[in-house]
């Protein structure tokens, strides 16, 4: 199929973030791609859980009108990772985007159906291949229904595009900095994303619980309104990040780099330039029976 030519760029956004008025006001424009990209989590009736993915959902409970389902599972992580949502290379990264109708020129609005994380994530990985014109749609599907604007269900087909990726490598960092930063040897901050219950080691999915040290638990959830799951105003979540806020660089974390990437955001929203996501997380570190782990607060 024909990569169909793009006429006009999107809008320019000037922040990781847009409110639901902001999309009302702009549905239907040019070059205006919105992802759904919601995942499901559930739990088996002997306590295993896992992810599926949300396109059922979005086909039947319905989407923001003219969005396009983004397949974090599948698509928009590498295949063949070691862990669950690894990120994907250059090249599985352009292919995504271009499927689901994005080009460089595009302006691009992603949700998801929960409190942000997934959508989050999906924005990390536009910022680490180069491209800055996107944003999470702040409260995401459920701020927007509540708000009693429409939706549509069934699929809608993307136009197939071209999108060119440029890597950030700065925007990452692995398991060997991370035991640096642990180390005393890199000057940096480690965030921590997981609940406050898998923080201390109380729950969890792994062999072996708790954190990294030295860590400051900023739980995803917490960075959002129970209510709206709009991202809270900048003074509370300057609060909940204060101890960390004067490191020259910061690394979020979580159990598989997907929370991280909501405490990335949120902490762009505050201005901080430096932030780096451990994509392994504890995931990887915790299945190293020497990296070391902490029990409790």
């Amino acid at each position: 199929m024909t990569a169909a030519p793009d006429i006009t760029p999107g809008p320019i956004l000037s922040s990781p973030v847009v409110s639901t008025q902001w999309l009302f006001d702009h549905l239907g424009g040019d070059n205006l791609v919105i992802l759904d990209a919601s995942v499901l989590p559930f739990v088996t009736p002997v306590g295993h859980s896992g992810y599926l993915s949300g396109h059922e959902q979005y086909i039947v409970g319905g989407h923001v009108p003219g969005a396009v389902f983004a397949d974090l599972i599948d698509e928009f992580s590498a295949p063949d990772g070691a862990h669950p949502f690894t990120r994907p290379d250059a090249a599985r990264f352009e292919e995504a985007a271009a499927a689901v109708g994005v080009s460089n020129d595009s302006t691009v609005i992603v949700y998801d159906s929960l409190a942000g994380q997934w959508a989050a994530r999906v924005w990390w990985l536009f910022r680490a291949f180069g491209y800055d014109n996107v944003a999470v749609l702040d409260g995401g599907l459920a701020k927007w229904v509540a708000e009693k604007r429409g939706t549509e269900t069934g699929h809608v087909t993307p136009v197939p595009r071209q999108f060119s990726a440029v890597e950030r490598d700065e925007l990452w960092v692995d398991k060997a900095e991370v035991e640096r930063i642990v180390a005393g040897q890199s000057d940096a901050a480690l965030v921590c994303g997981v609940p406050q219950s898998e923080f201390v080691g109380e729950t969890g999915n792994r062999p072996r619980l708790g954190h990294i040290p030295g860590s400051l638990s900023a739980p995803a959830v917490q960075l959002v309104d129970s209510d709206s799951n709009a991202y809270r105003p900048a003074e509370q979540l300057r609060t909940e990040f204060a101890p960390v806020l004067g490191a020259p660089r910061i690394v979020t974390y979580c159990a598989g780099g997907i929370a991280a990437a909501s405490d990335a955001l949120a902490l762009t929203l505050l201005g901080h330039r430096n932030v780096a996501v451990y994509d392994g997380s504890l995931n990887e570190w915790a299945a190293d029976a020497d990296a070391p782990l902490v029990a409790g607060a």
